[in-house]
């Protein structure tokens, strides 16, 4: 049974009656440009072959009303007087639909089941996910057109102004407008963005350490910070703009760990235009050397890996069939990526599995992952 036809029958179980809709929009994996996105760099994601699914039907009430099937938890709230109560999940609907009011949509009712194959805290971004699904969801109830980019901001707001995670748009553009089988460049100043065909003899895998990201905001935050103390001390608007002579003709002056979280933005954002460049020229082996140095640039001088991370990575990048890994996602814990030959992704991921369990204890989840597309919706 497919994801949507299970939403469909549970929604049906719960509600009593059948959706008029189902909404999914996927999580991502980010194949190179890491903590670029809030630098106004470059970015190269993919929307995975995993996503929230949300069957709902309109209502004649304000209200929302709202049935997790995976938390087994229900909850309600009014679109004419929304509050922030620190519902944990319930939040995310919340902000969604006041950014869409701050924006000026009218926005109608809805009563939605919710699901998901996204593991959450892994770095694959099932907030995002939540947040264009839900956006999709009140898209079809209230009739207004769906204008990707323009979506993916109101969800950014959502995160950002109403959970509180000062999140970039990286996550949010990608699964409001994913292409099968491609990688989407982004511009994260201007937000131009660029489909970039994915070779057909690799497949991307997501290799989960069964670690999950401690002390995330604070440690995220603070590189925030740090790099725009980088930018001014160029007097530039953000780190996108330093090209590498003058990074290596005044950083000196720098403070050393101010120094190395810039080197990596830096150097990332080269890196990430180098693998497009890698992929357009079907250089799968150049390919995996920018992921392999970006790891390297991530562990040492953005230093938001872990040492399960560094071990999976390892592993991964230890195996002939792997073209590069490294970690993927804020860091701290969470998902690594592999770009793995096909024909030997089977092997790849057994071997994987089993050198990182014997290393660490830990028993890691494997998914090969497929570029699908964004932010769907089906009348039922």
């Amino acid at each position: 049974m497919s994801t949507q036809d299970y939403a469909i029958l549970e929604f049906e179980r719960y509600y009593g009656r059948r959706p008029s809709f189902v909404v999914r929009a996927p999580g991502r994996v980010n194949l190179i440009g890491e903590h670029t996105d809030y630098n106004d760099g470059f970015v190269l994601p993919i929307a995975i072959d995993r996503a929230v699914w949300i069957a709902l039907r309109p209502t004649a009430t304000r209200q929302v009303i709202l049935h997790s099937l995976d938390l087994k938890q229900s909850a309600e709230f009014s679109l004419e007087n929304i509050k922030h109560e620190n519902q944990e999940w319930v939040e995310y609907f919340k902000g969604v639909a006041w950014a869409l009011q701050q924006a000026g949509f009218i926005i109608e009712g809805w009563e939605g089941l919710i699901t998901s194959d996204i593991p959450i805290g892994a770095g694959l971004s099932s907030s995002a996910a939540l947040e264009l699904a839900t956006v999709r969801a009140f898209a079809a109830v209230s009739n207004f057109p769906w204008e990707a980019i323009k979506m993916a901001q109101i969800g950014q707001q959502a995160e950002r102004d109403w959970v509180g995670v000062n999140c970039g748009i990286m996550d949010q553009i990608i699964s409001a407008v994913g292409q099968a089988g491609h990688a989407l460049l982004i511009d994260c100043r201007s937000l131009k963005t660029e489909f970039v065909p994915l070779p057909a003899d690799i497949k991307i895998v997501v290799l989960d350490t069964a670690t999950r990201r401690g002390l995330v905001d604070s440690a995220y935050n603070e590189r925030r910070e740090q790099c725009k103390i980088a930018a001014r001390f160029f007097g530039v608007p953000a780190l996108r703009d330093v090209i590498q002579t003058d990074f290596d003709a005044k950083a000196e002056a720098l403070d050393p760990v101010v120094f190395r979280r810039a080197r990596h933005v830096i150097s990332e954002n080269i890196r990430t235009l180098q693998a497009v460049n890698a992929i357009s020229q079907k250089d799968t082996v150049k390919l995996g050397q920018l992921i392999n140095a970006s790891h390297i640039s991530l562990r040492d001088d953005f230093e938001v890996s872990n040492p399960e991370l560094d071990q999976m990575v390892n592993c991964a990048q230890q195996d002939s069939a792997c073209y590069g890994a490294r970690m993927t996602g804020a860091g701290f814990g969470g998902c690594a990526i592999a770009i793995v030959h096909i024909k030997a992704v089977h092997n790849f991921t057994e071997t994987v599995a089993i050198n990182y369990q014997t290393a660490t204890g830990l028993r890691p989840e494997i998914y090969v992952c497929t570029a699908t597309d964004g932010a769907t919706i089906t009348s039922i």
